[in-house]
């Protein structure tokens, strides 16, 4: 996987400016020497979208007036603030070579020592194969809102990043009320999940309660779904799991007439379909998401595993499942979907095709390096190249900000919930700035970010 530099320009004002003015001592004997620079000498895979090139010297420095600093050969302006010169670029083209010359008699410290000759060498990263999204939604007869809210994702795609929170388990805006209780901002989406199935209609949880998700379509509000889709345990049981360790339910199984298995499966289609068809009636689209995370980390690593049950039947297993599932809602007259697969990376065996999927979504955990995160959006983007690219799930990742300029143009991103936060808005922790995924600073960061949509910012798609 490629590796992409991509510390920017606000990004490089911290990393330029982070070092204080006594770093070492001047000395009027010696002229000042470069400690450290931005791009590295000999830099591979330099982001193009750096608008500057940046040189940290041991000591205050000054420039002459008639300097002749240049990059390949054209003149560049530079700035000089204490012991930093930052070079302007007028735009880096892919798969290029710079050579940043400083010539002798350019730089000299407050008594008039001049550097010798100062040369940095960097590539940038490989052109990337043009992305050309596809124009249609994969569904049969789309519905006029669910065209409307594709459109809106295209339109945006590499201009603007959505918002979203997930639920909190799986019927409520508790996340979403967090972010505006810590930000004053509601994000653009709210992600629910039909992780109860089995159990609904309850006393505690009826999914054909829309009252919740109508309140958010009704504030311009996108709303989107998953299904972390329990089993029993064993044919007959009344114990559910989504864990493939804890279940005898064949994968394999799940789509071949007359095993208990697809009984099961058709049974919960039928009765999902009847939900999704109440905000589909009411002229509700759904970003859907099913089957997430299939591979697991089968491919990461030797002994890796599938982590959900309709992933652990391996990929050709999993993608009859995806199908049957796409076909059934199709026969049901389902227009109102938005289909979502979630890669894993490196297993695009699972990939159910591009006639079945309409978004790739990503989830990454744990990952504060924005050049990493980056370059997995690079990799998938490139891998689908007509599908938009989103940060489906992450906890505990760079500040969109850092990664939108970074060059990761999400679609659109969505941090898992934190149970104990905002598992009840009357709880004194729900007023805490603190998150297991995304914390209130990171979030701030998020809302203020010109390159963010909140709800406040959404149209109406009605």
């Amino acid at each position: 996987m490629q590796r992409v530099i991509s510390i920017l320009t606000i990004f490089l004002t911290l990393f330029l400016f982070s070092f204080c003015d006594s770093t070492v001592e001047p000395d009027d004997t010696y002229p000042p020497t470069v400690m450290l620079t931005f791009p590295v000498n000999d830099a591979v895979d330099v982001n193009i979208n750096i608008d500057s090139i940046a040189i940290q010297f041991t000591e205050k420095i000054q420039m002459a007036s008639n300097n002749k600093i240049n990059l390949n050969g054209l003149s560049v302006n530079a700035i000089v603030a204490g012991r930093k010169l930052v070079i302007k670029n007028n735009g880096l083209e892919a798969s290029t070579t710079y050579t940043l010359i400083i010539p002798a008699k350019t730089i000299s410290d407050a008594v008039g020592n001049f550097a010798t000759e100062i040369e940095i060498s960097f590539t940038t990263i490989e052109a990337q194969e043009p992305v050309t999204i596809s124009p249609n939604l994969v569904t049969n007869n789309p519905s006029a809102q669910a065209v409307k809210l594709y459109n809106f994702l295209k339109e945006n795609y590499g201009v603007k990043i959505i918002s979203s929170t997930m639920a909190n388990v799986n019927w409520n805006i508790n996340e979403a009320e967090w972010v505006k209780l810590h930000t004053g901002k509601y994000p653009a989406m709210a992600t629910f999940d039909y992780i109860h199935l089995m159990s609904s209609p309850a006393s505690w949880i009826d999914y054909s309660n829309t009252s919740v998700v109508e309140d958010w379509w009704n504030n311009n509000g996108i709303v989107s779904a998953c299904w972390h889709w329990n089993v029993p345990v064993s044919q007959g049981s009344l114990t559910f799991t989504y864990k493939p360790e804890e279940t005898t339910f064949n994968p394999s199984n799940a789509t071949i007439e007359g095993t208990w298995e697809n009984d099961v499966v058709k049974a919960d289609l039928a009765k999902i379909a009847v939900y999704l068809k109440l905000l589909q009636e009411k002229n509700i689209p759904v970003i859907w998401r099913p089957l997430h995370e299939a591979a697991g980390n089968t491919y990461e690593y030797s002994g890796g595993k599938a982590w959900f049950w309709w992933g652990s039947g391996g990929a050709s297993a999993f993608k009859n499942l995806w199908k049957y599932m796409f076909d059934y809602f199709n026969a049901q007259g389902l227009n109102n979907l938005i289909w979502v697969w979630t890669t894993q990376t490196k297993d695009n065996a699972y990939y159910p095709g591009d006639n079945y999927v309409d978004i790739v979504g990503r989830d990454i955990y744990n990952k504060a390096s924005v050049s990493a995160i980056a370059s997995e959006f690079n990799s998938i983007q490139q891998t689908y190249p007509t599908k938009m690219v989103t940060l489906s799930e992450f906890g505990n990742v760079a500040k969109i900000s850092e990664q939108w300029i970074g060059g990761a143009k999400w679609s659109y991103f969505m941090p898992w919930y934190d149970y104990n936060r905002t598992n009840s808005m009357t709880d004194s922790d729900f007023s805490s700035t603190e998150h297991e995924h995304a914390n209130a600073a990171w979030w701030n960061d998020a809302v203020n970010a010109a390159s963010v949509i909140t709800r406040d910012k959404m149209p109406s798609l009605k």
